[in-house]
């Protein structure tokens, strides 16, 4: 059969034919019936152009709302924009436009291209964060969180970056820069508003075991985030001062081997022990050197001084020397450490510097150490030359020790943690104003819930090199106190834009809605969301700041679960040339190019086919090509079938048929089964891109000896338009009216395989881990054993197996297991 037909694809035309019919319709068909499903991307911020992270990352989406709605499902699958910010502040004063007016022009621009990528979304449910009836509410929050002691303002040292003119939260800050990029990052003290995560830690933390849905690497880094730490404070009293030092230790069997002390330049008996210790110049010249630095800067190295003060170990009364040093921090456990050089690298490496005696306390379960050491020998053993607490283990030592210092009021056993409270405050115009008035007489007052929207001016003009207008005007900035009636003035800092970006899935289900946040009754039909989708550098920032508000949220009565998110997906980068797409790189692809040049199915077939979803995928203009001729094939095949009468697409069964239509049968059935596996269970859409396009080539292998309109072909070709639709959506619908007619090709259920035509072609295997069954996977009866082994270790209960360990052998027992043995 010849691939060349007089018809030619022109998807410009078609898919705006297409996507004209879907506005007329309504874009996403969410229904009255099946089970409820709520599908839900990271929403963007409105920069005016969409580029290919978006693409790969909303057709990701769009795929699985596609391939839901065809098996049954009621798919919720909105859009909006994370439209406060920053960078609307700068293009702003770029272009002579104010954030506003610049925001909303890129919404509508963004939204047309997203339009006529294909995407089926609710836009029934659209939201901006920017309007004033979408943070009317986060307001309304905050004061709730105010009245509860989980919203609060003090003065802090807190993260500065001088480029965007504000404050950044710790988890914003990336190295030496802020998480746009900025550096350096120095410290500032300022008065700051701050949301009581901390309240949530073990909450937080615990949780993370519920989420089986996540992928374990983002789990990981939230846990490390976290940081909890089970240890004991121990009060060292000073010598020269005669008050006590409060440390913290995970260490506590090695406190007989403290050898010096050691405090961050910040903690608040720096400036007291400069005096008392005679040597204030100098240990005042090393406090601000040391302050002054970014933390990749103070990172570098150990490096002290001596604060000419000592210390009282409560376990042997032996003197300590105090020293400060640039690599203890006052954000871990109490901002004083006790430096055990024998069993901690980072002290270690500051006793060889400073000449400090190494006492080793701990030796190895077996053998023994090997003196001068080399380095600290920082694993538990048996505690020796430690008085009583000498023969036992580490734990057991730990535990007694702390017993002893509580006794003798020295010492507590406690938990620490490395999270901070989240700072929000943003001294920056385009955001949500914080809903408080400053009053010389009252001290803060909260603006009356009936006042709310507290309502960001728009018509204003910013300054070259930033800063906020909101201090300078009068007419907003000044009022009356809601107590006492005398002049007063408005919080002119804003909220942090993760706020904003951490309660919007819930605020989907109920978008128009204006006497409440929250339809409760939508709440309950919707959330928590059932799959999102998103970037992994989020981990840390909205992830965790959404399973925070969702608990805030529960416990303020709006809503009854606990986990924004019971599924996460975290797809890879878009790379060219080597390195993430960016204009700075000069390696962008512009998708409005590749649609006007290829259209918008290629475009959405490309990004799937590629990469796996959570790898990167590394831009190919071959593979563009590629994904174009494919579609080029599949048109073409199609369309050899149009007649007048349409198509049957049900399957012809098996009886009657010989050989041959029996393979191509059985190929169909494989193939809806590879693809209904890999969209709805493995999100492999890769293979299941490859296992459509293995069909056509059956197909086309089947009517190079058989040129007709077999019931077996017509079922074969209407399969891979069925299957193809959630991928390339314009072109199905638009070669199933043509052949079918009606029902429309996305009125129709997704297709079911017979398992009865798998027998000859496919097997199941036991995939074991270490000898115990973990998982199972259908394979082709001739499958090669490497391709055992990989479609094995894809099984996302064998990933999770897999985690953190070595692949060191695998046994395959053709058609019947796969043991994978790991370390």
């Amino acid at each position: 059969m010849q691939e060349e037909g007089a018809n030619t694809y022109d998807p410009q035309e078609l898919e705006a034919r297409w996507q004209q019919r879907w506005r007329e319709r309504g874009w996403s068909q969410t229904g009255e019936d099946g089970s409820p499903f709520y599908l839900l991307e990271m929403f963007p911020y409105p920069s005016g152009r969409i580029h290919m992270g978006h693409v790969r990352n909303y057709t990701i989406g769009d795929v699985v709302a596609r391939f839901l709605r065809a098996r049954g499902h009621r798919v919720f699958h909105p859009m909006g924009w994370d439209s406060f910010g920053l960078p609307a502040e700068t293009a702003a004063i770029q272009h002579g436009v104010p954030p506003a007016k610049w925001t909303r022009d890129n919404i509508e621009a963004m939204r047309e291209q997203l339009m006529r990528m294909g995407f089926s979304y609710n836009w029934e449910q659209e939201l901006s964060t920017c309007d004033p009836e979408y943070y009317r509410w986060e307001q309304l929050f905050f004061l709730q969180m105010l009245e509860r002691g989980l919203a609060y303002r003090k003065t802090a040292r807190v993260n500065w970056c001088d480029a965007c003119g504000t404050v950044l939260a710790n988890e914003q800050v990336e190295g030496e820069a802020c998480w746009r990029g900025h550096s350096p990052v120095t410290q500032k003290e300022l008065d700051q508003w701050f949301l009581r995560i901390t309240d949530y830690a073990d909450e937080l933390l615990d949780g993370l075991d519920e989420l089986e849905g996540w992928p374990e690497k983002v789990r990981t880094m939230q846990r490390n985030w976290i940081g909890r730490s089970f240890g004991v404070e121990v009060d060292f009293a000073v010598v020269e001062t005669g008050e006590d030092l409060r440390v913290f230790t995970t260490r506590a069997d090695t406190l007989f081997g403290a050898t010096f002390v050691s405090l961050a330049v910040e903690h608040p008996l720096a400036e007291r022990l400069a005096e008392a210790g005679g040597r204030g110049a100098e240990v005042r010249a090393f406090i601000e050197r040391i302050r002054a630095q970014d933390p990749t800067e103070r990172a570098q190295g150990k490096e002290g001084v001596f604060t000419g003060c000592s210390a009282i170990n409560p376990v042997n009364g032996e003197s300590l020397p105090m020293y400060l040093a640039n690599f203890v921090l006052m954000e871990y456990g109490t901002g004083a450490v006790m430096a055990v050089p024998a069993h901690d690298q980072r002290d270690f490496e500051f006793a060889e510097r400073y000449g400090i005696p190494v006492v080793a306390v701990v030796r190895p379960t077996e053998g023994e150490l090997e003196y001068p050491l080399t380095a600290a020998c920082e694993d538990d053993g048996i505690v020796h030359d430690s008085g009583a607490f000498s023969g036992l283990d580490s734990a057991a030592a730990r535990k007694a020790i702390a017993r002893e210092l509580a006794a003798k009021g020295s010492g507590k056993e406690v938990t620490h943690y490395r999270l901070r409270d989240w700072g929000i405050s943003r001294q920056r115009y385009w955001g949500t104003p914080i809903p408080v008035i400053h009053c010389e007489k009252c001290g803060i007052v909260p603006v009356a819930e009936s006042e709310l929207p507290v309502v960001l001016p728009t018509d204003v003009e910013l300054a070259e090199g930033g800063g906020s207008p909101l201090p300078h005007l009068e007419e907003w900035v000044s009022v009356d106190c809601p107590s006492c009636g005398i002049p007063a003035r408005r919080e002119t800092d804003t909220m942090d834009t993760f706020v904003e970006s951490s309660w919007y899935p819930i605020r989907y289900t109920s978008a128009t809605l204006d006497s409440a946040p929250f339809d409760s009754e939508a709440v309950k039909t919707w959330l928590p969301v059932d799959q999102y989708i998103g970037g992994v550098e989020h981990a840390v920032l909205h992830l965790l700041y959404s399973r925070f508000f969702t608990r805030v949220l529960r416990d303020l009565g709006w809503v009854s679960f606990s986990e924004p998110f019971s599924n996460l997906l975290t797809q890879g980068m878009v790379i060219k040339d080597g390195a993430k797409m960016s204009k700075s790189k000069g390696n962008v692809v512009d998708p409005d190019q590749l649609v006007t040049t290829y259209g918008a199915d290629t475009a959405r077939l490309f990004s799937m086919f590629a990469a796996p979803p959570e790898k990167d995928l590394d831009w190919s203009e071959r593979g563009v090509e590629g994904a174009h001729r494919f579609l080029g094939r599949v048109w073409r095949l199609a369309l050899a079938l149009a007649a007048d009468d349409p198509l049957d697409w049900q399957d012809p069964g098996e009886e009657g048929l010989d050989e041959a239509d029996k393979r191509l049968r059985g190929l169909t059935h494989e193939t809806i089964h590879r693809v209904t596996r890999d969209i709805g269970e493995r999100m492999r859409f890769n293979t299941g891109v490859a296992a459509i396009m293995e069909l056509v080539n059956g197909i086309y292998d089947y009517r190079a000896e058989r040129d007709d309109r077999s019931a077996v072909v017509t079922f074969a070709v209407t399969a891979v338009l069925r299957l193809l639709s959630p991928f390339a959506p314009h072109m199905a619908a638009e070669l199933w009216e043509r052949l079918v007619g009606t029902p429309a090709i996305d009125e129709v259920r997704w297709p079911e395989y017979d398992p009865a035509a798998l027998v000859k072609e496919t097997v199941e295997m036991v995939v074991q881990v270490n000898g115990k069954v973990r998982s199972r996977i259908t394979v082709p009866v001739d499958i090669a054993q490497d391709d055992v082994v990989a479609l094995a270790t894809e099984e996302p209960r064998v990933r999770k197996q897999l985690e953190g360990r070595t692949l060191r052998k695998t046994v395959v027992v053709p058609g019947r297991l796969v043991n994978l043995v790991v370390g």
